[in-house]
């Protein structure tokens, strides 16, 4: 299963949204979904959208997860397991930020075999145009 996901946000913070893409490569066939936050941040919208794709998933799969966002891709792949181990707290002793979300996070990619992607935000990339575009729609959904 691919998995393509993009927040936005208006301000920050502000009014955000999320957005994910989910396709199966060998069907073609794909799920999109999004959400709006009236209050939020950049990197909980990320955050957001990979939750709410890892969600749809109802079965243990092999998911590749395509982000723009380093702070997503960096956090599953080289923060989580410290942060775990101090008691969910940084390399310097300050509480993790998004620790809710990202307790959510942990929790998701333990039912499935995850492997991070890093695309490269507005570069043409289709998926993650179609989810800039969908998340910017949702937090434009707000007044």
């Amino acid at each position: 299963m691919r998995l393509f996901t993009d927040g936005a946000c208006r301000g920050n913070p502000g009014p955000g949204g999320w957005a994910f893409v989910l396709k199966h490569p060998a069907s073609g066939r794909e799920i999109e979904g999004s959400g709006a936050d009236p209050a939020t941040t950049n990197n909980r919208m990320e955050m957001m959208a990979v939750i709410r794709g890892l969600a749809v998933l109802r079965l243990p799969l092999q998911v590749d997860l395509y982000s723009d966002s380093q702070y997503v891709l960096k956090g599953l792949a080289q923060w989580l397991p410290g942060w775990k181990r101090r008691g969910w707290r940084t390399a310097g002793g300050a509480p993790v930020k998004n620790q809710d979300l990202w307790i959510e996070l942990d929790r998701l990619i333990t039912e499935h075999n995850v492997h991070t992607h890093w695309v490269r935000g507005h570069s043409g990339h289709p998926e993650n145009t179609r989810c800039d575009q969908l998340a910017v729609a949702a937090s434009r959904s707000i007044r």
